[in-house]
């Protein structure tokens, strides 16, 4: 049984697929695009899906995406009515509705088929459902408790619920306008990052300032000891949801969200690219640490009425790593799992094994271990990117590989690290990677000078060998996808000040062999090599989406200042 999930017509449009509940590819259509977030149809990504599964869409049984326009259609109505929409504001959610509710036509037109030979059964599955589907159903937890917060979806903005075995019970939800994800959108934007996806900047600015204004953020974000929360929405501008950004194709474009009040509360907002002044950083200290408030009161009462041990979570918010970190010390959970495209990216994964348990029934064979499902280049198409590109380097094995470029990486050379499949979400995880040494702090201040090119504040992550761990970080729970922040030990901050971030903190990936040997035994010779078994790692790209094919990892490599490249089994110097 062949079962397509599809994210369309949303931020991260992206395509996942399994076969009899063995996850065979998943993969974001910004990979192909070169557009970051890409919003529409992804073609590219379904092809990918197929192409990995060696059939045709003709062969597919069931068909899911993650939007549903029936979902809690008269609050939508109730509201959008009392709100006196224009015309052409109906008109275009009218047409986007349409596009998701009739998956079978868009399937059929964008991917040139014939929609009457199609045989699949065709599915809406609910936006945060299928979030949640996402991250207990390819968990290691028979039970868990799921907490699954973000934006908006489906006029849904946080779900809760339980799951236990192959079905899943909601119990609360909070509707459009409140959310969690618009108000730290809102505040993003007044602090001067105004893009999609700009949030993952604001939570790694919080730590150079002091939450001041948290007087200023509990006006905005009434909230309770339970965690219930509203919007006070004299903040926000009306209609500030996720309807009002540009879905169809490219990157998603996102209005500004708050009101003219803000400013008088908060001051003038920054120009972006301008000076962070203290205020801009106590602004962002002040949000992150009211959502990280809110967000406790919430897992903590989510446990406390389910008596779980097991939490698993999903959206957008998920990917708030520095939040994800303090979840264990803090609660009485013991266990946690989050799947590395925990944003909207990841609600095709969640189609699929929606339909496939919950929908259908059928028993839960798979764990996501790691993140390795996008497209893979073999040593022949490497060689002959390299070719066409006038290139040469030594052809060496497993061993010698590793040991070479991590006696690169110990002479503080920048090395490029292109290996086996993509990663799925939003990290690079060793297969599409820059390598560095964390020893220097000079480190971060060179990789942002001759490549990354981005914000001084940003911190770069640290990749452990998994039992390393507590040899340097105050936790040693294993996370292989990069997804919390946990202290590092006062007396490793000298040894690792690359990857330690101004608040002695690090964002860090344990690596374990059995995952990714090649990428382990990089870090294995670089620690046996320096007695530092940790290296700095990155994502291979320059203000674009993570490299996906060996031509755009040579590029990147030849328009920027790194010094190596190990590509398969290729290792080039500059």
């Amino acid at each position: 049984m062949y079962i397509l999930g599809i994210n369309a017509y949303h931020g991260g449009a992206s395509a996942a697929i399994i076969k009899d509940g063995q996850l065979i590819a998943a993969v974001e259509e910004e990979r192909f695009t070169r557009q970051k977030y890409w919003a529409g149809f992804p073609v590219q990504s379904i092809q990918y899906c197929l192409d990995a599964a060696g059939i045709t869409a003709y062969d597919l049984d069931h068909v899911g995406v993650s939007r549903n326009p029936s979902a809690n259609l008269l609050k939508k109505v109730t509201y959008t009515l009392r709100n006196r929409p224009s015309l052409g504001f109906i008109r275009d959610r009218l047409n986007n509705a349409g596009k998701v509710g009739d998956l079978k036509s868009q399937l059929a037109e964008k991917m040139g088929l014939d929609a009457a030979a199609l045989r699949a059964d065709f599915h809406n599955v609910e936006h945060h459902r299928a979030h949640m589907a996402s991250a207990f159903f390819v968990s290691p937890f028979s039970e868990a408790a799921i907490f699954s917060v973000d934006g908006m979806g489906d006029f849904v903005s946080t779900m809760t619920g339980t799951g236990r075995d192959t079905q899943m019970q909601v119990r609360d939800t909070v509707n459009f306008p409140h959310s969690l994800g618009n108000f730290y959108t809102l505040i993003c934007q007044w602090l001067g990052f105004p893009k999609y996806g700009d949030e993952g900047k604001v939570m790694g600015l919080a730590p150079y300032g002091t939450p001041r204004y948290m007087d200023q953020m509990a006006q905005i974000l009434r909230w309770q000891p339970d965690g219930s929360f509203e919007l006070n929405l004299d903040y926000i501008t009306t209609f500030a949801d996720g309807d009002l950004m540009t879905w169809d194709g490219g990157s998603p474009q996102i209005p500004r969200l708050y009101s003219d009040k803000l400013i008088k509360l908060l001051g003038e907002p920054r120009e972006p690219y301008s000076e962070i002044t203290p205020l801009y950083q106590d602004v962002a200290a002040s949000l992150q640490h009211t959502l990280e408030l809110v967000e406790m009161a919430i897992v903590t009462r989510l446990q406390r009425e389910t008596g779980q041990t097991n939490l698993v979570m999903a959206g957008g918010v998920a990917l708030n790593s520095a939040f994800n970190g303090k979840i264990l010390p803090s609660t009485p959970f013991e266990e946690i799992f989050i799947q590395p495209a925990a944003g909207d990216a990841g609600t095709s994964l969640g189609v699929c094994y929606y339909i496939y348990h919950q929908t259908l029934n059928q028993p839960r064979t798979f764990e996501m271990v790691d993140s390795y499902t996008g497209p893979a280049y073999d040593h022949e198409a490497i060689s002959q990117a390299l070719a066409a590109r006038g290139l040469t380097g030594r052809v060496l094995d497993d061993d010698a590989l590793c040991h070479e470029a991590a006696a690169l990486v110990a002479d503080q050379n920048v090395v490029g690290w292109f290996q086996g499949r993509m990663e799925w979400g939003p990290r690079a995880l060793g297969n599409r990677s820059i390598i560095a040494d964390p020893r220097y702090a000079s480190t971060k201040d060179i990789l942002n000078a001759r490549i990354k090119k981005r914000e001084k504040f940003r911190p770069f992550a640290p990749a452990i060998l998994a039992e390393a761990t507590a040899g340097y970080f105050d936790q040693s729970y294993p996370d292989p996808f990069m997804l919390k922040v946990y202290n590092v030990l006062p007396d490793k901050h000298e040894a690792i000040p690359a990857v330690t971030h101004v608040d002695g903190t690090g964002r860090l990936q344990t690596v374990e062999e059995p995952i990714n040997p090649r990428y382990y035994n990089l870090i294995k010779a670089f620690g046996e090599r320096t007695g530092v078994p940790v290296v700095l790692n990155t994502s291979f790209n320059e203000n674009e989406p993570i490299v996906n094919t060996p031509e755009e990892a040579i590029d990147c490599f030849l328009r920027t200042k790194m010094d190596a490249l190990a590509i398969g089994s290729y290792l080039i110097t500059k």
